[in-house]
């Protein structure tokens, strides 16, 4: 398996300009690199070891191939390993799509950058794992590393579905014990349940760089509607009637308010926060979280 099925070629072109690089592991908060016995794609010699199906083939050495009639892959020693959790809100929420393009909803962005992480975190060597909330409570993909972690990743994220609500507190305790102080959190929601950010700012708050992508429709950016409309609260069962045209102003006012005041909030226990809206190219929230700019702290919002 791989990740064509998530990606597109052009998304997969441009994810090779993005470098994962939290500022726990590069020293802007007063941690420096330090030298790492993990075995990965580094620029040390390590020690050889021989092929294993799921191995990238660039990484056989072809002149010991040609001396031994064997395959032998190359590792490497690398510096300052990084461990990337993948958080997805799969909430009944997260299963809503916009009219124009009702096959492709919050939670199949949320795969797609998911995937696109994964992606860049295998190309560097890192470790990654994956987690889901739902209805169902948590479900996990421990920590690991290579293309055969990833594809175990990719057919989870396959079979994940969005219903329910944030389940208890209780139920997410396996996340405080697995993801490790200094390991990069990212959390991928559309912001809609309290509990969600809550866990972010418990994750800062407990020396993990937690890291925020905010999934929205183009309706809730754009409020296109017009006429008689009834809008449903998947999760709370509430509706609300009313002209689109007449409603436009005060929805987009009411709720980029609201979108502002979780953005400070996250901000002030130390989170970085981006949106992401259905329309975009996949990996430009990608691209805003993990630029230079946006590492030193001066990127945009």
């Amino acid at each position: 398996m791989s990740t064509p099925g998530f990606l597109t070629p052009e998304v997969r072109a441009r994810l090779r300009q993005v470098t994962i690089a939290p500022r726990l592991a590069s020293g802007d908060r007063g941690f420096g690199l330090h030298a790492s016995r993990s075995r990965g794609a580094g620029m040390e010699f390590a020690q050889y070891r021989p092929y294993e199906p799921g191995d990238e083939l660039r990484q056989v050495d072809w002149k010991l191939y040609a001396r031994s009639d064997r395959w032998f892959v190359r590792e490497a020693e690398r510096d300052s390993p990084l461990t990337a959790w993948i958080v997805i809100d799969a909430s009944a929420s997260m299963a809503q799509a916009d009219g124009a393009r009702p096959g492709w909803s919050r939670l199949d962005a949320a795969r797609g950058l998911a995937a696109a992480t994964m992606e860049v975190a295998l190309r560097q060597g890192d470790r990654f794992g994956l987690a889901a909330v739902n209805g169902d409570g948590l479900s996990m993909q421990a920590a690991s590393a290579g293309p055969r972690h990833r594809d175990r990743c990719l057919l989870a994220l396959d079979a994940l579905r969005a219903h329910g609500g944030w389940p208890s507190g209780a139920a997410l305790a396996p996340l405080h014990e697995r993801i490790a102080p200094l390991d990069l959190v990212l959390l991928l929601t559309d912001g809609f349940d309290e509990a969600a950010l809550e866990l972010a700012e418990r994750l800062a708050t407990a020396r993990r760089e937690v890291l925020v992508i905010r999934l929205l429709t183009v309706e809730e950016r754009d409020f296109p509607f017009e006429g008689g409309h009834v809008f449903r609260d998947v999760e709370g069962g509430g509706e609300l009637r009313g002209d689109g045209e007449a409603m436009r102003a005060d929805f987009l006012q009411r709720f980029g308010a609201a979108r502002r005041e979780q953005t400070a909030g996250l901000a002030a226990a130390g989170i970085r926060q981006v949106e992401y809206v259905l329309d975009e190219p996949l990996d430009l929230p990608l691209r805003r979280l993990f630029s230079a700019n946006a590492r030193a702290g001066t990127g945009a919002p």
